[in-house]
């Protein structure tokens, strides 16, 4: 008999310590990180180290700690821990990207910024949600 329960942690600094240093050091870090990294994307020569930015955006904008999870799963009274990333194929991320992902990012990252500055910080949740989720934009990344 095999049972799997699968497992999330986030651990990190609290939210009045992550608001305090977007407020002081992740708007201006954040700003240039994601030109920086993003502009890296799109070259041949710096692409890893651009993919590698972009997916640390939310962690340098916002101390967000990276997601983890675990498979856990009792097989015959064993309990064997995993690390699962679900992951799509790399030849399918890699087509996306070439096709869609870094004009996309981009977009996606002017229209995040746009809402971070213009609605003088109530569009917030919306903007660090689209942070967030700009790894996915741009190679599909499961985080």
């Amino acid at each position: 008999m095999s049972q799997t329960v699968y497992l999330k942690e986030n651990t990190g600094p609290g939210c009045l310590i992550r608001a305090l240093y977007f407020l002081v050091i992740g708007i201006s870090l954040g700003a240039a990180w994601t030109l920086i990294g993003w502009f890296l994307t799109v070259t041949i020569i710096g692409m890893p180290l651009g993919l590698w930015m972009i997916n640390r955006l939310p962690q340098v904008m916002t101390l967000k700690p990276p997601r983890t999870s675990a498979k856990l799963t009792n097989i015959n009274g064993q309990w064997v821990v995993t690390q699962s990333a679900d992951q799509a194929p790399f030849l399918i991320r890699a087509l996306y990207f070439v096709l869609v992902g870094w004009w996309l990012s981009l977009v996606w990252l002017i229209l995040a910024w746009v809402i971070a500055t213009l609605t003088l910080g109530f569009g917030l949740p919306i903007a660090f949600w689209m942070f967030d989720q700009v790894p996915a934009i741009t190679t599909l990344s499961r985080n």
